[in-house]
């Protein structure tokens, strides 16, 4: 990266006019060296102001000592998505600063530790150096410690520059640590120092500010996996099975930890559920599509290589028609890939995977209330579909911190679907395993155990009549794949339908799905306020499409699908479903691992526009 000096902007010109509760800060330090903490009790803190806020952690996939960087969106409008400038850089780790420093654009802060001399890199930005060693030493004398307490130290220092209230650190100290005295009390001291050391030495000259508002209250903060655990354990589970893997690992350990709290035999203290940790994620799978079969509700967690071993296994499901849900974390590929980096590169492979004709019901949540809810809807579809159901979240959703409305108890019952008990079983007087009675592709089933003659069935892999019986003959077989179609047909009238908002006197379309669409309010924000141009907006929730898609291209001139692969994965999926609208569609295409900006969605469609 260059080191030449950026054109030097009129920062006297910026300091007068406030940046008050729209800005970023990012700070640097290093894997496993206790910032967590820290950072969240600044994020949160601001959020106790009143202040819309969202955490984005950049880590690496190892287990310490590689750089990592946390950033804080405060948006006094609610956005939420990754902005693409930074606007406050804390400097920690001395391995990144001068490449960090660079790579700021001019009239922006850094706040360092004074030892790594960083205003001599250039002389375009603000800086604010602070011994923050030195302070933590005042706190406490270890120096491993001492390096823990740095991180808190900072902390009170940007509190200090940019009107954080203490009041609402020390809160938040207090709540994160619990009970702790001792480690709240060394806390409060060293936030408290680096907000002394800033006062009595340092002068502000940079715009950036937060004021209190009212726009956080009854919101809570939480990540997309924790909200999935949420969501599964209100639809009932009770077998999960799963292999760890960054970075569906938290959902997995966070569901397990709900259903120890609150899936507990009052009676026995007996659990009522079953985790199990596998040897792969193949066995993982495999465990699960015995349980579904059983009658349980079951599911596993994994990312993108998992999905990959996964298949064959899928494939098994989808084609004895076996319940089961399968939450996919996505990141970067192919192979390991980029383990903690995001990525939406998994769409068509869920869509379509295992060997063979295979289509299976893809839900693409968005926001952490789709979490939460779609998470239940997927059990739900499983066991009215009778097959795997896949919950496409991603790094960003499942990892980063964001703020949300509290989630709705659910007051729907569970939707088993079409199983047959003992006395429907004996009202009926027959049944086949896999015959289409209602028209609709989906067969009826029954649970191991029902105490009736009707109601044992094989279930087997290979070529199978209606009764269930082997079979190799081709109308056996013909029929068989022909009613599995159906059924996928009548899940296009029970899948999530998108969301689809138009604009008068727009010519433009843009479709989105999953985390893409946090950064499209803002996206549609910039083309009004810069360029004048109005959209028509759709976001897909699910595959396979509604009947929403065709109607919406036809009004559109121009179609952009956004979306975070490089190939364009969903756009191809639309190109087959409105073969005859193909001259319509462009693509907008973000890959680099970081979560996609509002910024480079609104660069890439007026390159279009414009050429």
């Amino acid at each position: 990266m260059s080191t030449q000096t950026r054109p030097r902007e009129d920062l006297k010109k910026k300091k007068r006019q406030e940046v008050v509760n729209d800005f970023s800060i990012q700070v640097a330090t290093v894997n496993g060296s206790g910032s967590q903490s820290s950072n969240n009790v600044l994020m949160r803190a601001i959020f106790r102001m009143g202040v819309p806020i969202s955490g984005k952690n950049l880590f690496p996939s190892n287990i310490a000592g590689l750089p990592t960087w946390f950033t804080i969106r405060a948006s006094k409008e609610g956005h939420a998505g990754r902005k693409k400038d930074i606007d406050v850089l804390i400097a920690m780790n001395p391995g990144t600063a001068r490449e960090d420093v660079e790579s700021l654009e001019a009239g922006r802060v850094v706040i360092y530790d004074e030892k790594l001399n960083l205003s001599k890199i250039r002389d375009d930005l603000i800086y604010y150096p602070i011994p923050f060693s030195e302070l933590a030493g005042e706190v406490v004398k270890d120096v491993r410690l001492r390096k823990l307490i740095a991180n808190i130290v900072y902390v009170g220092s940007a509190a200090e520059l940019f009107g954080i209230e203490m009041t609402e650190v020390e809160a938040v100290i207090a709540n994160w640590f619990k009970n702790k005295k001792k480690a709240i009390d060394l806390n409060v001291q060293a936030a408290h120092l680096g907000a002394k050391y800033v006062a009595e030495n340092l002068t502000k000259s940079d715009p950036f500010r937060i004021q209190r508002m009212e726009k956080t209250q009854g919101k809570i903060i939480i990540d997309g996996n924790s909200a999935c655990a949420l969501g599964s354990m209100f639809a009932g589970v009770t077998v999960l099975t799963w292999y760890p893997i960054t970075p569906a690992s938290s959902l997995a350990e966070t569901l397990a930890d709900y259903l120890g709290r609150y899936r507990m035999d009052p009676e026995t203290g007996k659990a009522t559920f079953a985790v199990v940790q596998a040897e792969d994620e193949l066995a993982a799978l495999g465990m699960a599509i015995g349980a579904g079969w059983a009658g349980a509700r079951s599911m596993t967690s994994t990312s993108g290589p998992g999905i990959s071993l996964m298949a064959e296994f899928v494939g098994l499901a989808y084609f004895t028609e076996t319940p089961v849900v399968i939450f996919d974390v996505q990141r970067i590929g192919p192979s390991t890939g980029l383990p903690t980096r995001t990525s939406q590169g998994d769409t068509v492979s869920l869509y379509y995977l295992s060997h063979g004709d295979t289509k299976h019901v893809v839900l693409f949540p968005a926001t952490m209330k789709e979490c939460f809810d779609f998470s239940i809807d997927a059990f739900d579809l499983a066991e009215r579909v009778q097959q795997p159901i896949f919950v496409a979240s991603d790094l960003d959703l499942g990892m980063n911190n964001w703020m949300a409305d509290p989630f709705d108890y659910p007051e729907k019952p569970l939707d088993r679907g079409k199983v047959l008990t003992a006395e429907d079983l004996e009202r009926v007087g027959t049944f086949a395993r896999y015959k289409d009675v209602d028209g609709d592709g989906i067969p009826y089933r029954t649970l191991p155990g029902t105490d009736h003659p009707l109601a044992a069935h094989f279930t087997r892999g290979s070529g199978h009549d209606e009764e269930s019986r082997y079979s190799e003959r081709p109308e056996d077989y013909t029929n068989l794949m022909d009613r599995l179609a159906k059924k996928h047909e009548t899940a296009r009238t029970l899948v999530p339908e998108p969301i689809v908002r138009y604009t008068k006197g727009a010519e433009i379309g843009i479709i989105t799905y999953g985390s893409t669409d946090v950064a499209m309010e803002e996206c549609q924000e910039q083309l009004r306020q810069e360029h004048g141009i109005e959209i028509h907006y759709f976001r897909i929730r699910a595959l396979p499409f509604t009947d929403h898609l065709k109607d919406f291209v036809s009004r559109c001139q121009k179609v952009y699908v956004v979306e975070q692969n490089r190939d364009g994965q969903m756009g191809d999926l639309i190109f087959l479903e409105v073969k005859d609208e193909l001259g319509k569609i462009r693509k907008v295409l973000h890959y680099d691992g970081l979560p996609i900006d509002a910024r480079s969605i609104t660069d890439q469609i007026m390159a279009y526009e414009r050429g």
